[in-house]
């Protein structure tokens, strides 16, 4: 653990974060997102490719703000020396005791992350960060995403009832009329299941992006390996569940589930479209999975991002999902960024041009 102080700083840092004073700082906020949790993090460490950089600021005034940051223990000169979190890992936005940060203790943290390395930093701010952090960060590029939410107060009947549009909820009893058969496991026993339906979702992306599916098979996989759904499930144990749906006995469609306590996470789903599809089972999982949130407390159900006007959107304002938006924040002394995303962006115009012309 490290304490730095300088005698013009209105702060002091602690790198690490003891666990005590994350427990503490999430339990007290009522906008903590699953992914900002001490169990997330410790999922983010399992695979051995980070390491916790993660920062604690104590201000005179006695307010405490946790950053949570890991940067790769092997990286190239040019990646950013931390994140909060990479990319695939979802937020992992500032902390601070009873969700409560003033303009001037916003602006103090996110200058000291910025001037930490030349090579900067990235922080990925959720759908519930206040306004006050970006506007506290002239000094960063700010990329914004959509981000679908559906808000669970009153319970699975009024979600039910008044969230659910009709062509959902008639699809859900096409499911069941049709025979779709269901299992939950909470013990990571499933994953593997998962991650061949997976795979078959890959198939189907690829051919909306126009791509190749060796290579959406290669870009995806090298970000959401199997690896890093274990790594939950053996952090969270029974509040990470792997649902199936099968027909016949063959998997048809698949999520994996994250309870948080106030939220919970829709993390990763997964389907072959072309039996999954027209047994509506993906509408079934949903359902289940949200009444399933509704009697374990959750308030909210997170979605995760879809771009709107796409199907996925569509999908999700089926259930009553409302669009938010988190933030990237990427703060560069040296704009290098455009020099680490070119050689992607040209070896993934290449091989497009090069399927287009089969």
């Amino acid at each position: 653990m490290r304490n730095d102080r300088k005698d013009t700083s209105p702060f002091r840092v602690t790198s690490p974060v003891p666990r005590e004073v994350w427990e503490s700082l999430t339990g007290s906020s009522q906008d903590v997102v699953v992914s900002q949790s001490l169990r997330w993090r410790d999922a983010v460490l399992a695979s051995g490719v980070y390491t916790d950089v993660s920062l604690l600021y104590e201000f005179s005034s006695g307010r405490q703000v946790l950053m949570p940051m890991v940067q790769r223990r092997w990286r190239t000169p040019l990646e950013p020396t931390a994140a909060s979190w990479p990319h695939r890992w979802g937020p992992g936005r500032p902390i601070s005791r009873g969700g409560e940060t003033g303009p001037a203790e916003a602006a103090a943290v996110l200058g000291h992350v910025a001037r930490r390395d030349m090579f900067g930093a990235e922080i990925h701010l959720s759908h519930v960060s206040k306004p006050l952090w970006l506007n506290a960060a002239p000094q960063f590029r700010i990329v914004k995403e959509p981000y679908y939410v559906l808000d669970l107060a009153g319970g699975f009947g009024e979600v039910w009832q008044r969230k659910f549009k009709g062509t959902f909820r008639w699809s859900v009893r096409k499911a069941e009329r049709l025979g779709v058969d269901v299992e939950v496991d909470r013990s990571g026993r499933l994953l593997e299941v998962f991650y061949g339906l997976y795979q078959k979702s890959i198939q189907r992306w690829s051919v909306m992006m126009r791509e190749p599916s060796w290579f959406a098979r290669w870009h995806v996989t090298r970000f959401t390996p199997l690896s890093m759904l274990q790594a939950v499930a053996t952090n969270f144990g029974p509040d990470c569940a792997t649902w199936i749906a099968r027909s016949g006995g063959v998997p048809v469609a698949a999520m994996i589930i994250v309870n948080g306590g106030s939220r919970t996470l829709a993390w990763k789903a997964a389907m072959d479209k072309s039996a999954g599809g027209r047994l509506r089972a993906s509408h079934l999982l949903q359902r289940l999975a949200i009444e399933e949130a509704c009697a374990s407390g959750s308030r909210f159900y997170d979605m995760g991002l879809a771009e709107p006007g796409s199907s996925l959107a569509s999908f999700k304002e089926s259930l009553g999902a409302a669009l938010h938006f988190t933030h990237y924040l990427q703060a560069q002394r040296i704009p290098v960024q455009q020099a680490v995303d070119l050689p992607w962006n040209l070896a993934r115009r290449a091989v497009t041009l090069r399927s287009n012309r089969r």
